[in-house]
């Protein structure tokens, strides 16, 4: 593995890791009205990075299937989507200011289930970064350093105010500062496992490359329509979150197309 991928896989955990930190200087509890323009954010970043870094890439490595060049796009989105919604079903988590759990039934505490929340919400991300770095060590001329590197800066610059919502609420509980601190770390660490896998799975079946990205696409357009719309919408009627979505989706978009 090279150092540009290395590089490349570790860059969206610093974002975490750099947010997460904000428990120690930003107080225990973040403003409501914050936390869901972070949340808009995020999602806005995530659904440009979806369309730009992966599902047109995967349509352009396939048109030599011509009109037809959607399929391996539309197929992987719903394998993505199908993989998400089953592990959202398997897995037992607890979203942001949520009562009910999801998942099976378990004897988890808030803290554990909130994490695995975001754990969830997280791998997405770091599958979306290893394919894209796949796609660069296959030689693919249709992924560019600067297209994948840009997918990375972009879930990097999301992630920062992700870590922030996972550990100033944590702390906010009763959470110690520190403890909440290696939560909120402990819920990127996911990310580059992810990348690393979905590397090693994409180089063992190169001619599936377009399946993965579109796979990526799909699970994490399933986070956000699933999670984070919902989030940055509810309680008092405003409108910051849909004004920081929008932010969010133009950042990704010049990031993908001025760097790509």
């Amino acid at each position: 593995m090279t150092t540009e991928v290395i590089r490349g896989i570790f860059i969206p955990f610093i974002g975490t890791l750099l947010g997460s930190a904000c428990v120690f200087f930003m107080g225990n509890k973040m403003n409501r009205t914050l936390q869901r323009a972070l949340t808009g954010f995020a999602g806005g970043v995530m659904v440009a990075a979806s369309v730009w870094s992966l599902l047109i890439p995967a349509m352009e490595y396939s048109e030599n299937m011509g009109r037809f060049a959607f399929i391996p796009a539309a197929a992987g989105f719903w394998i993505g989507i199908l993989f998400l919604l089953l592990l959202d079903k398997i897995i037992p988590h607890l979203h942001m200011n949520s009562t009910e759990t999801e998942g099976p039934k378990t004897g988890l505490k808030k803290t554990s289930m909130l994490v695995l929340a975001v754990v969830l919400h997280n791998l997405p991300e770091g599958m979306a970064v290893g394919v894209v770095f796949a796609g660069r060590l296959t030689g693919n001329t249709v992924i560019t350093a600067a297209g994948a590197l840009a997918l990375a800066v972009g879930i990097a610059i999301q992630n920062f105010p992700e870590g922030a919502i996972i550990s100033m609420p944590l702390a906010s509980e009763g959470v110690g500062k520190r403890k909440a601190f290696i939560y909120g770390v402990l819920s990127g660490i996911v990310e580059p496992i992810g990348a690393v896998i979905t590397i090693a799975a994409a180089a063992l079946v190169i001619p599936a490359l377009p399946y993965f990205l579109s796979f990526a696409a799909g699970a994490m357009i399933y986070v956000v329509v699933e999670e984070l719309i919902p989030e940055m919408s509810e309680g008092e009627h405003s409108d910051i979150g849909t004004l920081m979505f929008s932010c969010g989706f133009t950042l990704m978009m010049i990031l993908d197309v001025a760097l790509g």
